[in-house]
C-alpha cells in the first residue's frame, strides 16, 4: 500500500511560503536532506493554501517522466502561460497534437541536420569573442556575452538571412514575455489578460510585435516556393506528413517562438557557467585547452570534431549537473499514482528538481565539487539513468539535446582556441543564481581573458 507523502515542516500559519519564495532551490535541497526523496510542501494561509510535491530520487524521476509519463501532464499554470504567450508548440502541446508536431519537427533535429547548423554556430561564436579584444582590462561578463551569442546563434538558424530583421525585436520583447510567464505562472490570482493593467499591456504589445515579425518572414518563405532556404522557418514551411499535410502558418510561428524561448537561454547558461568554472580550475582549463589544440590543430571546429572533444563534453555535462538550465520541471498528476512507494493524488502539482537530484549523495560523491571525470563512459554507465537529466527524459525528452550539446561544444572550443580564461573573482567567491525562463547567475559572471598568440582560422 502506498504511504502518505511526508510534509515538510513550515510556519504554523504560512507553511513553507517564505522559504519557497526566498529560495525555492535551497528549500527543495533542504527538504531532500531532512525529509526524503518524496516530499510535500504547503504554502499560504488556511483557506488559500496550496500544496506541491517534490520528487528527488532517480527512480522517482524515471516514473514521472518515463514509465508513468502519460499520467503526469503539462497542465500546470506555467505551461498554460507559455501557451498563451508564445503559442502551443512542441514544448507545451500534448496528446495527438504533440505526436503530430513531433513527427513534423523531428527531421529538423536529426544528427545530420543538426551537424549542418555547426557553421552558423561557429560564425556567431567568432563574432562574439572578436569583441573581447577591445576590453580595456581584459575582464568580460560571460553571462551577458553568452546570452547574446545564444540568441544570435539560434536566431540565425531559425531566421537565416532575416536574422537582422528579427533580432532586435526578439532582444527587446522576449524578456517581457519571460517575465510575464514567470510572474503569472506562480501567482495565486491571475487577472484576465484582457484587463488593461500596465503589465498586461506590456505583454500584449510584446506578443504582437513578436508575432508580426515572425508572420511576415513565414509568409515570405511560403511565397518563395518549395526549394528555397535551409533555415528552420523554410524547413518547417515545407515540412509534410505522410498524407501530405503540413503545418499552418500559425503552427510554424508557435514552433519558432518555442525554440527561441527555450533554445537561447539554456545553452547560454551552460556556456557561461562552463567558462566561469574553467576560469577557477586551472587543471581542467589546461586539459580542455590541450584537447582543443590537439584535435583541431588550429583549424575551425566542425560538428564532426565534437565527438573527439571528449573532455569538453565531460566538462559541459558536469557544468549542466551543477547548473542545470532547467533546474525545476513541473507536471500535474491526472490520476492517483504511486511514486517510489508514496501516493500522489490526482490533480497534484509535482516538481522534479535536477538541481537537487544532481546533488543527491546517493549518486554523487562530493556533489558540490566540479569534477568532469564523473562523466567518463564507465562512470556514466555505473549511475542510474535519471541521476542526471538536464534535458528531461522519457517520451517528452528534449528534442534539441543533440543540438544543444553540439552548440555548446563548438562555441566552447572556439573560445578556447582564441583565449585563455582565468578567474577574476577572489578565491572562495560563490556564484548566486536566479530563476528566469532558465537558470542564470544573479549578477555578472566575470572572467579575465587573454588572447592567445596563435589563433584558429575563422
Amino acid at each position: 500500500m502506498s504511504r502518505e507523502v511526508p510534509l515538510v515542516a513550515g510556519h504554523p500559519l504560512l507553511g513553507s511560503l517564505k522559504e519557497l519564495r526566498e529560495d525555492v532551490l535551497a528549500a527543495y535541497l533542504r527538504a531532500q536532506r531532512s525529509v526524503g526523496d518524496v516530499v510535500r510542501f504547503q504554502a499560504g494561509p488556511p483557506g488559500l493554501r496550496t500544496e506541491v510535491y517534490g520528487v528527488f530520487s532517480a527512480d522517482g524521476v524515471q516514473q514521472v517522466l518515463g514509465s508513468q509519463a502519460a499520467n503526469f501532464r503539462k497542465d500546470n499554470p506555467t505551461y498554460d502561460e507559455i501557451r498563451e504567450s508564445v503559442g502551443n508548440g512542441l514544448l507545451t502541446s500534448q496528446d495527438d497534437e504533440y505526436v503530430f508536431q513531433r513527427r513534423m519537427v523531428q527531421p529538423l533535429f536529426t544528427r545530420r541536420r543538426v551537424d549542418e547548423y555547426a557553421t552558423a554556430v561557429r560564425a556567431e561564436a567568432v563574432r562574439t569573442v572578436a569583441g573581447w579584444k577591445s576590453s580595456s582590462d581584459g575582464v568580460v561578463d560571460v553571462s551577458s556575452e553568452m546570452t547574446e551569442f545564444g540568441l544570435r546563434a539560434v536566431a540565425r538558424i531559425l531566421f537565416g538571412a532575416d536574422i537582422d530583421t528579427a533580432i532586435d525585436v526578439i532582444r527587446r520583447r522576449f524578456p517581457v514575455i519571460g517575465e510575464s510567464v514567470l510572474r503569472r505562472g506562480v501567482s495565486p490570482v491571475r487577472l484576465p489578460r484582457t484587463w488593461p493593467t500596465p503589465a498586461n499591456r506590456r505583454t500584449i504589445a510584446a506578443q504582437r510585435e513578436l508575432y508580426d515579425v515572425c508572420d511576415r518572414i513565414i509568409a515570405q518563405r511560403a511565397a518563395d516556393g518549395e526549394h528555397d532556404g535551409d533555415d528552420m522557418i523554410s524547413l518547417l514551411v515545407r515540412a509534410r506528413d505522410e498524407d501530405g499535410s503540413g503545418l499552418t502558418a500559425d503552427a510554424v510561428r508557435d514552433q519558432i517562438l518555442i525554440f527561441l524561448l527555450v533554445g537561447h537561454d539554456t545553452t547560454a547558461t551552460s556556456l557561461a557557467f562552463a567558462l566561469h568554472l574553467l576560469a577557477g580550475h586551472p587543471e581542467a582549463r589546461a586539459r580542455a585547452r590541450a584537447e582543443v589544440d590537439t584535435v583541431l590543430a588550429g583549424r575551425p571546429v566542425t560538428a564532426e570534431d565534437t565527438e573527439a572533444l571528449t573532455y569538453l563534453n565531460q566538462l559541459l555535462k558536469e557544468t549542466m549537473r551543477l547548473y542545470p538550465a532547467a533546474p525545476i520541471i513541473g507536471r500535474r498528476a491526472f490520476a492517483d499514482a504511486d511514486v517510489s512507494g508514496f501516493r500522489i493524488p490526482a490533480g497534484a502539482d509535482v516538481y522534479l528538481t535536477p538541481w537537487v537530484t544532481h546533488r543527491h549523495p546517493d549518486y554523487w560523491e562530493r556533489p558540490e565539487t566540479f569534477d568532469p571525470e564523473r562523466f567518463t563512459p564507465d562512470q556514466e554507465a555505473a549511475r542510474p539513468r535519471y541521476a542526471w537529466f538536464p534535458f528531461g527524459g522519457g517520451p517528452r525528452a528534449c528534442i534539441g539535446q543533440h543540438f544543444s550539446m553540439m552548440e555548446a561544444c563548438v562555441a566552447l572550443a572556439t573560445v578556447l582556441q582564441r583565449y585563455d580564461v582565468e578567474a577574476y573573482d577572489p578565491p572562495g567567491h560563490t556564484t548566486p543564481v536566479a530563476l528566469g525562463m532558465a537558470l542564470r547567475p544573479a549578477g555578472p559572471l566575470r572572467v579575465r581573458v587573454t588572447a592567445r598568440t596563435t589563433e584558429a582560422a575563422a
